[in-house]
């Protein structure tokens, strides 16, 4: 697989959030993903129920995890009273 540079970038989120606030976005982004993923492997079985829907099961449960992982971070957050700070940059690319 051949990559080219990185076309362009999208500054997803950049800020300081209360405990709250990251718990809100961390989640709305990750429930995003698995929603995609959902209606990807609806798709592809609608036409074939037979269809392999293997690496859309598998990132459905990775982010599930990494969903419940985040809920430890908030909670810490949230007790100690800190903020949370939340980097997210897409870098897009063509690739062959």
């Amino acid at each position: 697989m051949t990559t080219t540079e990185v076309m362009h970038k999208v500054n997803l989120v950049d800020g300081k959030f209360t405990a709250m606030e990251a718990k809100e976005v961390i989640n709305s982004l990750i429930d995003e993903k698995i929603n995609f993923h959902k209606i990807h492997r609806l798709a592809m079985c609608e036409g074939d129920i037979n269809t392999d829907t293997t690496f859309d099961d598998s990132r459905v449960g990775q982010l599930m995890r990494e969903k419940e992982d985040f809920r430890a971070i908030y909670l810490e957050a949230k007790k100690a009273g800190k903020q949370v700070k939340i980097s997210g940059i897409l870098n897009i690319e063509i690739i062959d």
